[in-house]
C-alpha cells in the first residue's frame, strides 16, 4: 500500500512534464545535425558528425524517434522520419538484391537480426505516425525477418548471416532478441495480428522467465546454437557495445520493462497476462540496482558485471541509467511502491549531473566513475534513442509501445 505521506511522484508533478518535454525537444533539435544523404551518420563528442557515412541503427532509430515526435505534434520532425525512411528503402543501407539492410553504407557486411529490429520497430513507429511510405518500411521488414531471421521451433530469433544470407551464426543472444520483444510490441500495436504479441510473450516467457529462473534470478546473455551458457563469451572483449563479457545490469533493468509492457499489451488484447510477468519485472530491477549500481562507491550504474558480481567495465553508460529510470519509473507505477519512485529520481539526477551536455550537446554516451568523459565503450554519440524514451516515457501510461499509446492503437 502507498505511504499516505510519500511525496508526490515526479512524474506527477507538472513542473517534471514540463522539463521532460523541453529535454526531450533538446534531444531533438540535437541530432537532427546527425542528417547526411542516405541517412543518418554518427556525431562525436564535440556535437559534430564524424563523418557523413549513413548508419543502419542510427538511421532505423531516428525514424523510431522523430516519429514519435510527430505523433506528438513536434513541427519538422516528419521531414527527418521521412528522410530516414527513405534512406532505408531506397538507399544504399538497403540490399537490393539480396534484400535486408547492412550496418553502414560502407558496403555489404553481415545481416544482423539486432539492425533488423530497429527497422522493424522504426517501420512500425512511422506507420502509426501515418507517415509517406511507413507501412512499406513496415512490410518490408516483416517480410525480411518472417523470411530469415525468425526460428519458429525456437522462438527467438537467429542472430546473424553472412551478407548472401548465407553461414547463420552458431549463436544465440540475449541483445538481439530483447529489441525484436520491443518491435514485436510495437507491430502488435501498427498491424493488430496476434502473432506479434505471441512472439513477445514468447521471448519474455525466454528471457524474463525461464532463463533468470535457471541461474540464480540472473539473466546472463551469450548461448550456443543449442541455448547452451556460454559463460565465457566475450572475454577478450569486455567492452563490446552489443555483446560484452559477462552481466549487463541495464539489460536486467531493460527486460524488467518489456515485462511490464508485455503484460500491458495483453490486457489490452483482452488476454490473460501471465502472473509471472510483473513478479519477474520485480526481481530482474532489483537484480540490476544489486548488480551495478555504485558498486564502488560512486554514483551510477556500470555497464557490466563479472558472473561473480565483481565489476567487469566500469563506465556509466548513457543508455544504462536510461533504462533504470525508464523502468523505475514503471515499476512504480504498477505497483505503487515508493523505492521504485526513489530509483527514477536517483537515476534522473545522476543524468542530469553527469551526461546531460548543455555546451555540445546530446547526453554523454559514456563517463567514468569520477564523472569525467570517457570513450571505452562509446567513444562517440550515436543517437537519441534511450535519450529520448526516457523523457517520453513518464509522459505515457504503461503500453506496449510508446507510439501504440500516443496514436490510441
Amino acid at each position: 500500500m502507498d505511504d499516505p505521506h510519500a511525496p508526490t511522484a515526479w512524474a506527477d508533478r507538472a513542473d517534471h512534464g514540463e522539463w521532460l518535454r523541453a529535454e526531450g525537444r533538446r534531444l531533438l533539435h540535437h541530432y537532427a545535425r546527425a542528417r547526411v544523404p542516405g541517412g543518418f551518420a554518427t556525431l562525436g563528442n564535440d556535437g559534430l558528425l564524424v563523418d557523413e557515412v549513413p548508419q543502419g541503427i542510427i538511421t532505423a532509430r531516428k525514424v523510431h524517434c522523430y516519429g514519435l515526435a510527430t505523433i506528438m505534434g513536434i513541427p519538422g520532425a516528419s521531414v527527418l522520419a521521412s528522410h530516414g525512411i527513405d534512406a532505408l528503402l531506397d538507399g544504399p543501407l538497403r540490399d537490393h538484391d539480396a534484400d535486408g539492410w547492412f550496418a553502414d553504407a560502407s558496403g555489404p557486411s553481415r545481416k544482423k537480426a539486432y539492425l533488423h529490429a530497429f527497422v522493424a520497430l522504426a517501420g512500425a513507429t512511422a506507420t502509426m505516425a501515418r507517415l509517406p511510405r511507413g507501412q512499406e518500411l513496415m512490410q518490408a521488414a516483416i517480410k525480411v525477418i518472417d523470411s530469415h531471421f525468425w526460428i519458429e521451433e525456437e522462438a527467438s530469433m537467429q542472430p546473424s548471416f553472412a551478407a548472401d544470407w548465407s553461414d547463420p551464426e552458431a549463436y544465440r543472444g540475449a541483445n538481439c532478441n530483447m529489441h525484436t520483444t520491443e518491435a514485436c510490441l510495437a507491430l502488435s500495436d501498427a498491424t493488430g495480428d496476434p502473432r506479434w504479441l505471441d512472439r513477445a510473450i514468447a521471448l519474455a516467457r525466454r528471457f524474463c522467465h525461464d532463463i533468470p529462473a535457471a541461474n540464480d534470478g540472473l539473466l546472463p546473455e551469450h548461448f550456443a546454437a543449442d541455448w547452451t551458457l556460454l559463460p565465457h563469451y566475450g572475454a577478450d572483449q569486455p567492452t563490446d557495445d552489443t555483446r560484452p563479457f559477462g552481466l549487463t545490469p541495464g539489460h536486467h533493468a531493460e527486460w524488467a520493462g518489456l515485462a511490464l509492457k508485455v503484460e500491458a499489451a495483453c490486457r489490452k488484447a483482452g488476454r490473460p497476462a501471465m502472473e509471472w510477468l510483473p513478479t519477474d519485472a520485480v526481481a530482474l530491477f532489483d537484480r540490476a540496482v544489486e548488480l551495478g549500481w555504485a558498486p564502488d562507491g560512486q554514483p551510477g550504474m556500470v555497464y557490466t558485471v563479472g558472473f561473480d558480481g565483481s565489476v567487469s567495465v566500469p563506465v556509466r553508460a548513457y543508455w544504462v541509467q536510461a533504462e533504470l529510470a525508464n523502468t523505475a519509473l514503471m515499476l512504480h507505477r504498477r505497483t505503487g511502491k515508493p523505492r521504485f519512485e526513489a530509483v527514477y529520481r536517483q537515476a534522473w539526477d545522476f543524468i542530469a549531473d553527469r551526461l546531460i551536455d548543455h555546451d555540445a550537446g546530446g547526453w554523454r554516451h559514456e563517463v567514468d566513475a569520477s564523472g569525467h568523459l570517457s570513450g571505452l565503450v562509446y567513444p562517440t554519440r550515436e543517437d537519441l534513442y534511450h535519450d529520448f524514451q526516457a523523457t517520453a516515457t513518464p509522459l505515457i501510461p504503461i503500453s506496449a509501445s510508446l507510439a501504440g499509446v500516443l496514436t490510441g492503437q
